[in-house]
């Protein structure tokens, strides 16, 4: 008797860890859909595509408005089941019939909390202090359908996006290999999600990584390892050039006398003071020229701070 079939709709490294959990399980993989790598972004995790390939699975790559075609291809295969794991469009109703058995999606968090686009970004920036992955079926309505399985991760004070990201990968990994075998058989728990109001977070975009030096410290530092590289980083302007701040880490230091945000210099580091009179240590930054020079910076800065707008 043959194993279980199910077509695969995934990217990044979710995508490919799940895929080979799928494999590995035994499952019957006629097809994988992924997308095309974004040249404007920098790609720092794994290709499903290379990974499909090396299994000598079939992949499709649909172009904009092509669903039709994929709807009717997929309804010829009637996959017992369809997976998106990290695929980056909303699956319309018509796919999601094709699947005979569950059509199941992997989010990055814990649902119902943080819903739609970039979900470990958004957990870091909103300073929580855990996220993890959840297993859920597919509706018309993204991240909303019955939980299967869900697995916490924490999320360290220090730790950066990439960081999460990979504990998470984990999770997800985790979450599905103890669940494949219940979704075979039949046996798999349905939880109902409370939707509420605010639980829904839309993309990110390279804009909303701007230092507002008014925030206190402790949200600053939030939004910086939120965004860090490969990620497009926070940034500010110091004097009219342009600063990419990538790692910081809050400070006990006392803040310069006078209010308001401001650049400091201190025992050879480089320093922020912050809304709220908090202050945070600058670790790692860059300008158009490369890598800042904190040691000169903070000679020079020492007697004479500069504002931050």
């Amino acid at each position: 008797m043959s194993g279980p079939t199910a077509v695969v709709f995934a990217y990044h490294d979710v995508g490919v860890r799940c895929l080979k959990a799928l494999l590995s399980a035994g499952v019957e993989i006629p097809l994988v859909v992924t997308v095309a790598d974004d040249p404007h972004e920098q790609r720092w995790y794994a290709s499903v595509a290379e990974t499909a390939a090396d299994y000598g699975l079939e992949v499709t790559v649909p172009a904009a408005g092509a669903s039709g075609a994929l709807e009717g291809r997929l309804h010829a295969l009637k996959p017992d089941f369809l997976f998106s794991f990290y695929y980056r469009s909303l699956l319309p109703a018509g796919l999601l019939a094709s699947a005979r058995r569950g059509a199941l999606n992997m989010h990055g968090s814990l649902l119902p909390k943080y819903r739609g686009r970039a979900p470990v970004n958004w957990a870091i920036l909103k300073g929580e202090s855990e996220t993890g992955a959840t297993l859920h079926h597919m509706v018309e309505q993204a991240d909303a359908g019955d939980i299967v399985d869900q697995l916490a991760v924490p999320i360290l004070a220090d730790d950066e996006a990439r960081e999460v990201f990979a504990k998470v990968t984990v999770a997800a990994e985790t979450i599905l290999v103890r669940s494949l075998p219940q979704l075979v058989a039949g046996t798999a728990a349905r939880h109902p999600q409370r939707i509420l109001p605010g639980q829904y977070f839309g993309r990110r975009t390279p804009e909303d990584g701007r230092i507002d030096w008014s925030r206190p410290a402790r949200e600053i530092h939030d939004l910086v390892r939120a965004v860090a590289p490969p990620f497009p980083g926070a940034f500010t302007e110091v004097g009219g050039e342009r600063w990419e701040i990538h790692r910081t880490r809050p400070s006990e230091r006392a803040p310069p006398r006078q209010p308001g945000a401001w650049l400091f210099g201190a025992d050879g580091g480089l320093y922020a003071a912050c809304g709220g009179g908090g202050v945070l240590r600058l670790l790692r930054a860059a300008d158009a020229r490369g890598p800042l020079d904190f040691a000169r910076l903070s000679q020079a800065l020492g007697a004479r701070p500069a504002p931050l707008g």
